[in-house]
């Protein structure tokens, strides 16, 4: 298989199964596309040059440790990367009098508050022809899934390691956030605690600073035995993870104690 900086790690995975863990070794950032969810989240949209910023790596170095397993490298990771960055302008060319608006959260995450409602304002603040910019910490990969579902293009630009930049556009005026959001105590609560009585793998994420929660979660569910459930302590509703869970069958039930303190009981349908 050919390869270059653009190539989706999925798609290495899937030409060869030694590949994974061939990729694992060069950085231990790697070691959570083990999980079979994570990796479906992630590696269809992770290329080599995006892995290789989150790795501390080179795409070279890709290149080098996949060549015993039938890869070949076409040698024009520079000439791949103007490529890349010109994809960017052309997101906005085809805009007229486009208008980035910038939001930066990663002091908001830094200090243990959930962006989501500053940006789900933005979102329907948004004009026809407006594009909206978010730095970050890290891949917003819930949220970007969600708004294309809306009708949202999207393009992430992994300046660094630790600084990414999410473009977000739709060519008519935003609606407001489309999600699931409940709140409160489900009805059958109670009920599915006493069900799931001794049967409980309990997991407290409250210290984790985003997307840990969400990371931690699925990596539990991946492991999580049919007959039992998952108990999480968290500190607010995770509203991009309940999506995930419809996606991958997996029934939820929500206690909101107060606005920082939520449980959660899942299981698999």
């Amino acid at each position: 298989m050919q390869i270059n900086s653009q190539t989706k790690i999925a798609d290495l995975i899937k030409f060869h199964k030694d590949a994974l863990e061939a990729i694992i070794t060069l950085s231990p950032d790697f070691k959570k596309l083990r999980n079979p969810i994570l990796r479906k989240l992630m590696a269809g949209r992770t290329s080599i040059s995006m892995a290789s910023k989150i790795g501390g790596c080179k795409p070279e170095d890709f290149f080098e440790i996949l060549k015993p397993l039938g890869f070949v490298s076409d040698n024009s990771v520079q000439q791949e990367e103007v490529v890349l960055r010109k994809s960017l302008k052309d997101f906005v060319r085809d805009i007229e009098s486009a208008h980035i608006i910038t939001l930066d959260v990663r002091e908001m995450l830094a200090e243990g508050n959930d962006p989501l409602k500053l940006i789900q304002k933005h979102i329907k603040e948004l004009e026809e022809g407006q594009i909206l910019k978010i730095v970050n910490t890290f891949e917003p990969t819930p949220l970007i899934r969600l708004l294309e579902k809306q009708g949202f293009e999207s393009y992430v630009d992994l300046v660094e390691k630790n600084l990414i930049e999410t473009y977000l556009y739709k060519n008519k005026p935003a609606e407001s956030l489309q999600q699931d959001t409940p709140a409160g105590v489900n009805n059958d609560w109670n009920l599915l605690l006493k069900q799931f009585e001794n049967r409980l793998i309990e997991i407290d994420v409250r210290h984790l600073e985003m997307p840990g929660p969400m990371m931690t979660i699925l990596d539990e569910l991946e492991k999580l035995d049919p007959d039992k459930a998952l108990y999480v302590h968290h500190k607010r509703i995770p509203v991009f993870l309940l999506s995930e869970l419809k996606d991958r069958n997996f029934e939820y039930r929500i206690n909101e104690i107060s606005e920082s303190e939520v449980f959660l009981l899942i299981f698999k349908k």
